[in-house]
């Protein structure tokens, strides 16, 4: 199949190339295109336009594997798909409505002998059309996503929400826990020192009771909200399968939440992701790798470096009396730099 693509695109390489040439000779007075050539024209626009929606397809249905799962993980991220679905099925019915146009009309109207074009200078009515409905169009959907964003980061009607603040810097993320008071103590640069690598100030009296972690536990149905900073350059926290996102900019604190829906079996068990794994592994086989398993994972979706691929955390989502079992056996930032 990859065979069979790679000369298409050969030939239609080929044949975009001798046309320019052709279109350079046309330029000399003495040639003119012919109804042949024109009629040949034509008919490859119309072919070239059958070929792109059939790629379009092909790559829409064999490329489904590697997308994320049609279930969001988080309440809010069903807020972002819905989004999501609207502009993207507003832009393919544009996008194919405006293609099928182009190729269809280049074809109708090539050039036959006797057919004189038919010239206009404007239209005020075309001209309302076309510059009224896009200016609604958008409108909507500005209003719309503002709304949905903003409905997704409205973090003060939580009720006793988990609170996390995660700490990126070239080349991973560290994260600490709010404590028994659920509330986080003080952090800045200038306070990193030996095992102190988050930078916490721990004569706020808030900070003993804090909880280090290098892995995320997440309650499934309670609302998270986590904080972030970055210790040197602009990072981007990156969960995907929550729909969120958000930069770390150095100097200031940032934030985001959700409340996970899905736990991390739960997910192992979705069709989509069994799919896209299965995939994975054979390619994984194939390289005699061994196979892996579904995670959530924490991710950099900035260019932050030359090992920014490696900046990742794993998120685990389990039911709440886990979490709880698992957050009561870590210890606490004073347990750890009195040790």
């Amino acid at each position: 199949m990859k065979a069979l693509f790679y000369i298409l695109v050969f030939i239609l390489i080929a044949t975009a190339v001798w046309q320019f040439f052709k279109l350079l000779g046309l330029t000399k007075k003495e040639q003119v295109a012919t109804e042949k050539e024109n009629n040949i024209n034509g008919w490859l626009m119309l072919g070239l336009g059958g070929f792109i929606y059939g790629l379009m397809l092909y790559s829409m249905f064999q490329g489904r594997v590697v997308l994320l799962p049609r279930q969001s993980a988080s309440l809010e991220g069903e807020d972002i798909d819905n989004l999501f679905v609207i502009t993207m099925g507003l832009i393919l019915v544009v996008q194919f409505i405006t293609q099928f146009l182009i190729y269809f009309f280049t074809f109708k109207y090539r050039g036959i002998k006797g057919r004189k074009a038919m010239f206009f200078a404007d239209s005020h009515k075309l001209e309302m059309w076309w510059t009224v409905t896009p200016t609604i169009v958008l409108s909507v959907l500005i209003i719309y996503g503002l709304y949905t964003w903003n409905n997704v980061q409205d973090l003060s009607d939580a009720e006793n929400p988990l609170i996390i603040e995660v700490y990126a810097k070239q080349f991973n993320w560290e994260a600490r826990y709010a404590g028994a008071d659920n509330e986080l103590g003080v952090g800045h640069v200038n306070f990193i020192e030996g095992i102190n690598t988050m930078g916490v100030d721990m004569s706020d009296k808030r900070s003993a009771d804090d909880i280090p972690v290098r892995e995320l536990h997440l309650p499934k149905g309670r609302k998270v909200i986590f904080k972030f900073r970055s210790q040197d350059v602009m990072h981007s926290a990156y969960m995907p399968h929550f729909r969120a996102q958000i930069n770390c900019v150095p100097g200031m604190t940032t934030s985001f939440g959700f409340t996970p829906t899905v736990t991390t079996a739960e997910m192992r068990e979705n069709e989509d992701t069994k799919a896209k794994y299965e995939a994975i592994n054979e390619l994984r086989k194939s390289n005699d790798k061994d196979p892996v398993e579904f995670d959530f994972l924490l991710l950099c979706n900035k260019i932050c470096g030359s090992s920014h691929y490696n900046m990742q955390m794993k998120v685990v989502v389990e039911e709440e009396a886990d979490f709880n079992k698992w957050l009561g056996e870590q210890k606490t930032l004073a347990q750890v730099i009195n040790n």
